[in-house]
């Protein structure tokens, strides 16, 4: 197999930059054409590859790709998930390169999707064509490729209880995660849920002039500032009433164990350029991203942002708001939470209105099944160390979906860095974590066929 990836590895490098050229944004609906080009992409090098029933399946929404290789019923099934849709590329300015003409600098692959969730998931395609290739494929597997992960997967857990039969399978394998180094692998084995939220505060019934009328009414950005600033304590502690009733602290020595996992802080701050870390008091930096929920405002705007002055008092105010959940909180329990508090918080003077965008379920995977054995044993074999199990701060809300509808645990193989600036302006890939993945897929196959006997 390796002589197989040596041999076709520009191929493997040039596909890839091919597929991130595509501007598969689904948060646009400019760009749905693209989408679906970015989805028929994968649909013919799947086909390419020597899947069989390879279609794309319409939804209300963007379609998912499916394809299959079953080589014998009786053996195991492996069904690998993905997503081919991409997060906006903004602030184009602060790119080095266009987001969406992909360059290799340094052994790095520069674009958008670079990593989410193009890179890893095409790592899948290629390492599937290779066990195709060179007659080593032991198990039997299915692709569910879909276009609206970055929107919150909307027509997914309907494809998905349509679906049950022809998605039956004993596993489901994600690339869609990182690993803590390249010569520190790891697995995640716990995901946290999200609760997205965008909030309108109005006051005044149109725009005023801010000397005739500032100090004597309510400022809608002044307003939501104060509001957001009340949501969490000095402590950055969330005051939302009840946020923390289920969650459930680990023990002294679950938080030692975790805490083993190796961590540079001057590296961390100096990686993100700023001085200090900040977060909530008596957790360290690995347990305030894996395992305490989090409030956080992911962008705010109203009144005048344009070139030069406007002396405005606007009429509203926005702002987007994400909360990242921890095992045992629902989403719909935190988002009637947060709705609730939030209106109750409203000075006079003003009207909020709360609207819910999308959420998930937290979830945690067992590292004691064959199947996380035999992607622990893979990744040994290829990085030459023994994967340490972590837990992620990021959502892949469809995992918790994929236990609850296809009774099935997932096992979170990721390649990526969190250096990779996914979500961010100059996303990257490293050409490294990219060839790992093909090679390691094929040894989680290998040994999940033989441990599964």
């Amino acid at each position: 197999m390796q002589k197989y990836i040596e041999t076709n590895r520009q191929r493997f490098i040039n596909e890839l930059l091919d597929w991130l050229r595509i501007p598969s944004i689904s948060a646009d609906m400019n760009y749905k054409n693209d989408v679906r080009k970015a989805g028929e992409f994968v649909k013919n090098k799947l086909i390419e590859a020597g899947a069989d029933k390879v279609e794309l399946c319409e939804t209300a929404g963007n379609p998912i790709v499916y394809a299959e290789k079953i080589i014998d019923p009786k053996l195991p099934t492996v069904l690998v998930y993905g997503h081919y849709d991409v997060q906006p590329p903004d602030p184009l300015e602060l790119w080095t390169s266009p987001p969406f003409e992909p360059v290799i600098k340094d052994e790095k692959i520069y674009a958008r999707g670079a990593c989410d969730d193009k890179g890893q998931a095409y790592m899948h395609v290629k390492a599937f064509e290779t066990m195709m290739k060179t007659n080593s494929l032991l198990c039997n597997v299915k692709f569910m490729i879909e276009g609206e992960e970055e929107i919150g997967s909307n027509n997914l857990g309907i494809f998905v209880k349509a679906n049950k039969e022809r998605l039956k399978a004993d596993v489901i394998l994600i690339s869609d995660t990182s690993i803590l180094a390249n010569d520190t692998p790891s697995i995640d084995c716990g995901l946290r849920g999200l609760s997205y939220i965008e909030v309108e505060v109005t006051g005044p019934n149109r725009d005023l002039h801010s000397g005739v009328y500032g100090g004597a009414v309510a400022n809608p950005i002044n307003v939501l500032c104060e509001m957001i600033a009340s949501l969490k304590d000095e402590n950055l502690h969330i005051t939302i009433p009840h946020f923390y009733d289920d969650v459930v602290d680990l023990s002294t020595e679950e938080r030692a164990e975790m805490n083993l996992a190796p961590f540079d802080l001057e590296f961390y701050k100096k990686d993100l350029g700023i001085d200090d870390i900040r977060g909530e008091k008596d957790y360290t930096t690995i347990e305030r991203t894996g395992i305490r929920p989090t409030l956080d405002v992911n962008g705010m705007w109203g009144g005048y942002i344009g070139e030069g002055a406007k002396t405005v008092l606007p009429s509203k105010a926005f702002a987007k708001i994400s909360m990242r959940l921890v095992p045992n909180q629902s989403s719909d329990k935190i988002t009637s939470l947060f709705q609730k508090h939030f209106e109750s918080i409203a000075p006079k003077g003003v009207k909020v209105t709360v609207r819910p965008h999308h959420g998930g379920e937290p979830a945690v995977t067992p590292t004691d099944t064959i199947a996380y054995k035999a992607a622990s044993n893979a990744m040994q074999e290829t990085f030459g160390k023994k994967p340490i199990p972590t837990r992620g701060g990021g959502s892949i809300p469809i995992v918790a979906m994929f236990e609850k509808e296809l009774g099935l645990k997932t096992i979170l193989m990721g390649f990526g860095l969190d250096s990779d600036s996914i979500h961010s302006p100059n996303e990257h890939y490293g050409l490294f974590n990219y060839f790992k993945g093909i090679e390691t897929i094929p040894i989680f196959f290998r040994n999940y066929a033989d441990m599964s006997k």
